[in-house]
């Protein structure tokens, strides 16, 4: 509950959209992915050096990894069929004798597969969510900062204290 309240108060501060929206695309592609990897290391890497926003990336993994389970079959015929095409297995020996290509652990069929698959859907699933976030800030946002209850809250000590706290 806690990390959706962040979600939340990311979602209406003045974070940008961008930065929002990489943090789903990052989560994204670590949900669907298998977590141990080379490429888990280098997007926890990218996600904290260019200091994307947290909430929605651990979010957004959560969420894709539930979805993962419905298209493993999917990304594991993904990866069979690049893993067994007879003009990349020169490539596929090649990477496998190699320490990073060990580590890359691209011989598995389901992460060979599901990698293909995240990063064929990142740059959708990156400008849909930016507009998404954009329109949720332009429309559903005002909305809400206009009921009544919103602005109880929002006038009370209690939200007062918190916001200070927040800072």
């Amino acid at each position: 509950m806690g990390l959706l309240a962040k979600l939340f108060k990311a979602l209406n501060s003045d974070a940008s959209p961008w930065q929002l929206a990489f943090g789903i695309m990052f989560g994204m592609i670590m949900g669907l992915t298998p977590l141990l990897g080379l490429h888990s290391l280098l997007i926890l890497f990218g996600v904290l050096f260019f200091r994307i926003n947290l909430s929605t990336f651990i979010l957004s993994w959560g969420v894709f990894s539930a979805i993962s389970y419905l298209l493993s079959a999917t990304m594991v015929g993904i990866g069979e069929s690049l893993l067994s095409n007879p003009n990349l297995v020169a490539t596929w020996t090649l990477l496998y004798n190699t320490s990073i290509g060990q580590l890359t652990q691209f011989y598995h069929t389901l992460t060979l597969g599901s990698l293909v698959l995240s990063l064929i859907l990142s740059p959708f699933i990156l400008v849909v969510s930016k507009i998404l976030i954009v329109q949720y800030r332009e429309r559903l946002m005002v909305w809400v900062n206009k009921l009544k209850i919103i602005q109880f809250i929002k006038g009370s000590t209690l939200y007062q204290l918190y916001q200070a706290l927040g800072e």
